[in-house]
């Protein structure tokens, strides 16, 4: 007889699974069944970890948000001193690497807005990252905030669209192009 995994492996390989497939594929076109038969367990299986498509779903796009928070409030307590808008490079890159960290998730979102919309992801995404942004650029000024609206966003864009072994070749450029767009003039 072989031993049960734990749930909490099990529970980490169809997040694995699902989240590759969902940065292939979708979230509307990957189904349950095709996430469980990868995984060679019965949807009914795959339904105890995880009741709704969404739910696992949403269990992918969490620790994302999770490390956006994060990087926001350190990043807002750091600013006290103005030692962000001085030197936006530490932000930058840690910005960069949780892009790369949840880079599956961000290219299902991609591939799949309406996902997006559903799951009402990109409300809580776009709050962590406008907290960012006023830091990085120190105003409200529409017009400022659009220096890091690019930055990050370029950043961001950058991961979900260059393959694995670009992305250690494009890094220091795309942390670069953003360094300019944020610094004014």
């Amino acid at each position: 007889m072989v031993p049960r995994q734990p749930a909490a492996e099990t529970r980490a390989e169809i997040r694995a699974v699902a989240g590759e497939l969902f940065a292939q594929r979708g979230f509307e076109q990957t189904s349950l069944r095709e996430i469980a038969e990868r995984l060679g367990i019965t949807k009914a299986a795959l339904y105890y970890h995880f009741p709704s498509k969404n739910e696992l779903m949403s269990s992918l796009v969490q620790p994302l948000v999770d490390e956006l928070r994060a990087l926001a409030e350190a990043v807002e307590a750091t600013a006290q001193d103005g030692a962000v808008s001085r030197d936006p490079r530490p932000t930058v890159l840690a910005y960069y690497d949780i892009c790369v960290r949840h880079r599956q998730v961000l290219r299902g979102l991609i591939r799949d807005v309406h996902a997006i919309r559903e799951l009402d992801i990109l409300p809580v995404i776009v709050h962590w990252r406008e907290r960012v942004d006023a830091v990085l650029v120190g105003s409200d000024d529409p017009a400022d905030r659009v220096r890091a609206v690019v930055a990050l966003g370029g950043l961001q864009d950058t991961v979900a669209v260059f393959d694995d072994d670009e992305l250690a070749r494009v890094r220091e450029a795309a942390i670069e192009a953003a360094m300019r767009a944020l610094l004014p003039g």
